[in-house]
């Protein structure tokens, strides 16, 4: 009975992001194992390991699947997926992240699944301050938010997303100085910062440019070889925050940098 509540409960983008996550920790797994995992029966994984593969994400073996790092530097996650992946490390980032934000500040909010938590968290806040964001799924959860004043700067909803690039958005971030940014990066690269797409790192480059300081929100899946675009390095960063699962080696070479970093686990503390 507990399995079959499981199975009616988890969403497939959850699912499947449940699978990225197990791969991720093993390298491979097969259907058997997973169904037992997840609770989900073998059919179903099936089905969901035939997505992923399609998606880029997976190489199928008989019986299971091998985990394959994104071999193009335009490879985009799916949105609703990325929202799942990670996800108790993303909310642990976006809880330090909301404690950065004092009351009356004008805050930037970049678009992406570890931004979004800390918009979240900031909200649980009740605290005044103004948003700037181009994310329609951030300004419909701001303007819940009676304290805050919520501005959006404008442009063309991105295909298959609820981010707005483009003009008038770009120049608008040129006519600001905020008082905090926080970004994300699909990539991060020695001190090089990346995205998989030219308009949404032109539009990074243009928010981290309109404030005072910025804050990088990653996971620790991040550190990985560069994506298609670079926005930013790393000296225009204020404090990066990511998670345990990082490598010593990774945050020791931040350091090394003079970058503020903190890592939050997934009990929200900080080291």
């Amino acid at each position: 009975m507990e399995i079959q509540s499981k199975r009616v409960e988890i969403i497939p983008a959850k699912r499947r992001a449940m699978i990225l996550d197990r791969l991720r920790r093993d390298g491979a797994a097969s259907i058997i194992e997973l169904s037992e995992e997840i609770g989900a029966s073998a059919s179903t994984i099936r089905r969901d390991l035939e997505q992923l593969t399609e998606g880029g994400y997976l190489e199928r073996t008989h019986g299971g699947a091998l985990l394959v790092p994104p071999l193009r530097a335009t490879f985009e996650h799916e949105p609703s997926l990325n929202a799942e992946l990670q996800h108790p490390q993303k909310r642990a980032i976006g809880a330090l992240a909301a404690l950065r934000v004092n009351p009356g500040d004008s805050v930037i909010f970049d678009t992406g699944s570890t931004v979004l938590e800390a918009v979240r968290a900031t909200a649980e806040r009740q605290i005044p301050l103004t948003a700037v964001t181009n994310s329609i799924e951030t300004a419909r959860l701001c303007a819940e938010c009676p304290s805050w004043r919520v501005i959006v700067p404008g442009g063309s909803v991105r295909p298959g997303s609820q981010m707005m690039v483009g003009e008038p958005g770009v120049t608008f971030f040129g006519t600001i100085h905020a008082d905090i940014c926080l970004v994300g990066a699909y990539a991060i690269t020695g001190r090089i910062l990346t995205d998989a797409s030219l308009e949404v790192a032109a539009l990074k480059r243009a928010m981290i440019g309109s404030a005072r300081r910025a804050i990088l929100l990653i996971d620790s899946t991040k550190f990985r070889a560069p994506s298609f675009s670079a926005f930013c390095d790393i000296a225009a960063i204020s404090e990066i925050i990511t998670d345990d699962g990082a490598s010593p080696d990774d945050l020791a070479a931040l350091r090394a940098l003079n970058v503020k970093v903190t890592v939050a686990n997934v009990a929200g503390e900080q080291r």
